[in-house]
């Protein structure tokens, strides 16, 4: 009569433990690449929008590498949302507002690192406009710049605002209100186009 092959429990063990890493590093390489096409995607636009915040190159890299860093430790719960974009445009500008409380935040740099691609300025008539009125927003106070440059110039509504600053609506429109003021102040009543009109939405 034969006699069963004795497999002692630790090899069982040893080899389940062996499959279940191997599947964690299937998942591991699954999630990174999404991660890498998401961010190879979605970088101009973020390097945009931390521009328009802080108009500073070297900051702004470093907002977009502190979202993206936090986007890489939340990744699978920021893939999860209803609205991924939205998810990591809270990232950045609330990455922003809490640089900006940090003393060294009134520090500006000078110069452009090589390696970062410039903004493109847009074509037409409009960009010597655009430039002062950029100007204009690094003068007001930071989350008054966040609601402008959201609603306006990347043409968010008032909710999804509210949603990524963590505040209510009444909050958004009080600091649109205080920005355009501000604005105004600074650009002699002259400010243009879209954020001229203030209750569009």
């Amino acid at each position: 009569m034969e006699h069963p092959i004795f497999v002692p429990p630790e090899s069982v063990s040893r080899n389940g433990a062996g499959e279940e890493r191997r599947r964690r590093a299937t998942v591991r390489a699954e999630d990174e690449r999404q991660y890498v096409e998401y961010v190879s995607g979605a970088l101009p636009g973020l390097r945009r929008i931390a521009h328009l915040l802080c108009r500073d190159p070297h900051r702004a890299d470093d907002i977009v590498q502190t979202a993206l860093t936090r986007l890489y430790v939340h990744w699978r719960r920021a893939r999860a949302a209803d609205d991924l974009d939205a998810y990591v445009r809270t990232i950045l500008v609330r990455s922003f507002l809490n640089e900006q409380r940090l003393a060294w935040a009134r520090v500006r740099l000078t110069g452009g690192p090589r390696d970062t691609p410039a903004v493109p300025a847009a074509a037409g008539p409009d960009v010597e406009t655009r430039t002062v009125v950029h100007t204009a927003l690094e003068r007001v106070p930071p989350k008054q710049r966040a609601v402008l440059v959201l609603r306006f110039l990347c043409d968010l509504p008032v909710a999804e605002v509210a949603r990524v600053l963590g505040c209510s609506e009444g909050n958004v429109k009080s600091q649109t209100s205080h920005g355009l003021a501000r604005l105004r102040t600074l650009l002699g009543d002259q400010v243009p186009g879209a954020l001229g009109r203030e209750e569009r939405r």
